[in-house]
C-alpha cells in the first residue's frame, strides 16, 4: 500500500515534536506503533519520515509484540563501545604525519614514495602500534577535510609578463573583425590519433557482456600510420572544418587547411569578405617564429585576395583556444569509445559531430605529402608583403594581398638587379621624417651614444639611425635591414637595440605605418638581388 505524502508529512512533525523528550526504546516504540497502524509498507513510511534505519522500526516492532515490561533505565550519556581514536589519543596525530604534503613529511617515511591508500596507511599505522583498520582511517581521513583528488593542471611554467595583455588584443581585434562582418577564425590541430583497433578512450553503449575488442598494445600500424586533423572554426557562424592528414603536421599542411575551409566554406559564408583574422597557438605548424607558415600565407593572401591578420595567442596558454573547447572536444565525446579503425571512419566521425547549440562540421581527407625541413631564406622573408603591430609584432602581423613568392626547390640565377641608390633608404615616405627631421634626430642621439673604444662599428652612426627608424617606421626585421646597409645580420641585432634604447632615454617615439608603402618595392628587389648573390657576399642563411 502506497502511504500518501501528506501522512509522512504529518508523521514528521509528530517525531520532531516527540523526540526530545523520548529516550531510545520509548522513540523505537513510538515508530513502532506508527508503522504497526499504517500497515503494510508502514515501516518504510515511519523511517523515512523519522528520518532513521528501517531496522530501528522493526526492532522497535519486535518489542511491541513480545510484550517486555518497561526498562528502569536507558542508557547513560557516554554510553557504549568507545571509538578508537578516543582509546588512542595518538592515533590522530600519527596519521596526519604520513599524510601531511610530501615537502612537510618524513623523508625517511616509506610511504612518501608510495601511493597512501587507506590499507598501506592501516599497515603503517599498526605497525607504529596503532591497531586500525582501514574503514577507520577513511573515516578519520573525511573528519580532517581529506577527499580523494587527482592532480589539477594549473602549473603554467613560466608565465610572459604581456600574457593578459595579448588576450585584450587579441580580443579587441576579433571584435572589430565581426562588427565589420569579416570573417574571425580558430585554427589548431587535434591531438594525433591511431588509425587501426585501437582502445578509445570512453565508453559507448553496446549489449551487456559484448565490449569491442580492440588490439592490446598501442603501436601504430605501419600500413594505417595515424590521422591528423587540423580543424578551422568559425567564431561567428559556429561551424568547423576539419582535415585529416595521413603525413606531416607542417606549416603548409596547416595553411592548406585554411584554404581549403576557405574556398569551401568561408568564400561562400562571406562573400564580401576582404580580410580575415586567424587566431593560433603559439608553437608547432601555428608557431609565430616558423618562417613557412608566413609565406604560405603570403601566399593564401595572394590568392585570395584578403588581408590577412594573424594574432597569436601567449605562449603556454593554448588551451583557451576557442576552437578547443567548442569544436575539438564535441568531436572526443563524438567518438568516445570507438576504435578509429580507417580514415575514412574518422572522417565520418568528425562530420556527424553535432551540438544543440547548431555546430555543424565538415571533414575530409588530405592524402597530399607535407615534407619536414623545408627552408626559407632572408631574401624570401624580406619579399613578403608583411606587417608587424605595433603591439608584439612577433605574435600580432599582417599579411596584405600581393604577389608573394613561392618556396624555390633550388637556386636559380637572377636577371641583374637594377642600379642601386642607397639614399633611396632615407626616402620621407620610407622613415616618416623629412629629411632636416632625422638630421637632428642623429646629432641629438650623438650626444648621448657610447664612445667607449674598441671594434669600428660596421656602420655610421647616422646609418645605425635610420636602420633603426625603418625598423620601428616600417616593421623590417633584421635580416634585410643587414642585407640593405651591408651588415651581418648580429650587428644589425646589437645597433636596434643600442639605437632603441637611446630613442627611449630622449622619450622619442617613431610612429609605425599602418599599411606597408608602395616604396618598399626597391627594398625587397634589392634584398633578393643580394641574397642570390652567385658570389656569396651577403649572408642570408636561416
Amino acid at each position: 500500500m502506497r502511504i500518501p505524502d501528506e501522512t509522512r508529512s504529518q508523521l514528521s512533525v509528530k517525531f520532531a515534536v516527540l523526540f526530545p523528550h523520548l529516550d531510545e526504546r520509548q522513540r523505537r516504540l513510538l515508530l513502532a506503533a506508527e508503522a504497526r497502524v499504517l500497515g503494510h509498507g508502514g515501516v518504510r513510511a515511519v523511517a523515512r519520515a523519522a528520518a532513521v534505519s528501517e531496522t530501528t522500526v522493526r526492532k522497535g516492532v519486535l518489542e511491541l509484540e513480545a510484550g517486555e515490561e518497561p526498562l528502569g533505565r536507558v542508557r547513560r550519556p557516554g554510553g557504549g563501545r568507545k571509538r578508537v581514536v578516543e582509546l588512542d589519543p595518538g592515533l590522530r596525530p600519527a596519521l596526519l604525519a604520513l599524510v601531511e604534503p610530501d615537502e612537510r613529511g618524513d623523508p625517511m617515511s616509506p610511504l612518501r614514495w608510495t601511493v597512501k591508500s587507506t590499507r598501506s596507511l592501516a599497515r603503517e599505522l599498526t605497525r607504529a602500534g596503532h591497531r586500525v583498520s582501514a574503514d577507520t582511517v577513511a573515516d578519520l581521513l573525511r573528519e580532517e577535510g581529506f577527499s580523494l583528488q587527482a592532480g589539477a593542471r594549473t602549473l603554467e611554467g613560466g608565465r610572459h609578463v604581456d600574457r593578459d595583455a595579448q588576450f585584450r588584443y587579441l580580443n579587441e581585434q576579433a571584435r572589430m573583425h565581426r562588427d565589420a562582418g569579416e570573417p574571425v577564425i580558430s585554427v589548431d590541430t587535434k591531438k594525433k590519433e591511431l588509425v587501426g583497433e585501437f582502445r578509445n578512450d570512453g565508453r559507448q553503449w553496446r549489449p551487456a557482456g559484448d565490449p569491442v575488442l580492440v588490439n592490446m598494445h598501442d603501436f601504430a600500424d605501419p600500413r594505417l600510420g595515424k590521422a591528423i586533423p587540423y580543424g578551422v572554426y568559425d567564431l561567428a557562424a559556429n561551424t568547423g572544418w576539419v582535415s585529416v592528414g595521413t603525413d606531416h603536421d607542417t606549416a603548409a599542411f596547416a595553411v592548406e587547411s585554411i584554404r581549403r575551409w576557405w574556398h569551401g566554406q568561408g568564400d561562400i559564408s562571406y562573400p564580401q569578405a576582404t580580410r580575415l583574422l586567424i587566431t593560433a597557438d603559439a608553437g608547432g605548424s601555428n608557431g609565430y617564429r616558423t618562417r613557412a607558415r608566413k609565406l604560405e600565407l603570403a601566399r593564401l593572401a595572394a590568392e585570395t585576395g584578403l588581408t590577412i591578420t594573424v594574432c597569436h595567442l601567449p605562449p603556454g596558454t593554448s588551451k583557451w583556444n576557442k576552437i578547443e573547447h567548442r569544436l575539438f572536444s564535441h568531436i572526443t565525446m563524438n567518438w568516445r569509445g570507438r576504435p578509429l579503425t580507417s580514415h575514412e571512419v574518422i572522417v565520418q566521425c568528425i562530420s556527424a559531430t553535432t551540438t544543440r547549440t547548431g555546430l555543424r562540421v565538415h571533414a575530409e581527407l588530405d592524402n597530399n605529402a607535407y615534407p619536414t625541413g623545408v627552408q626559407i631564406g632572408d631574401a624570401e622573408m624580406a619579399a613578403l608583403p608583411l606587417t608587424l603591430h605595433a603591439f608584439h609584432g612577433d605574435w600580432n602581423y599582417v599579411l596584405h594581398p600581393r604577389q608573394a613568392p613561392a618556396i624555390p626547390a633550388a637556386r636559380v640565377p637572377q636577371t641583374p638587379a637594377p642600379e642601386w641608390d642607397a639614399s633611396l633608404l632615407s626616402d620621407p615616405a620610407l622613415t616618416g621624417l623629412s629629411p632636416q627631421q632625422l638630421t637632428d634626430l642623429t646629432q641629438t642621439l650623438a650626444q648621448d651614444r657610447d664612445g667607449r673604444r674598441g671594434r669600428p662599428p660596421r656602420l655610421d652612426f647616422p646609418d645605425q639611425v635610420l636602420a633603426t627608424v625603418l625598423h620601428l617606421h616600417l616593421a623590417l626585421a633584421a635580416e634585410p635591414l643587414a642585407v640593405l646597409f651591408g651588415s651581418s645580420r648580429t650587428a644589425m641585432h646589437r645597433t636596434l637595440l643600442k639605437v632603441r634604447k637611446l630613442l627611449k632615454a630622449h622619450g622619442v617615439v617613431i610612429q609605425p605605418t599602418t599599411t606597408p608603402p608602395a616604396a618598399l618595392a626597391p627594398l625587397q628587389a634589392r634584398v633578393l638581388a643580394q641574397s642570390s648573390d652567385p658570389e656569396g657576399n651577403t649572408k642570408t642563411t636561416c
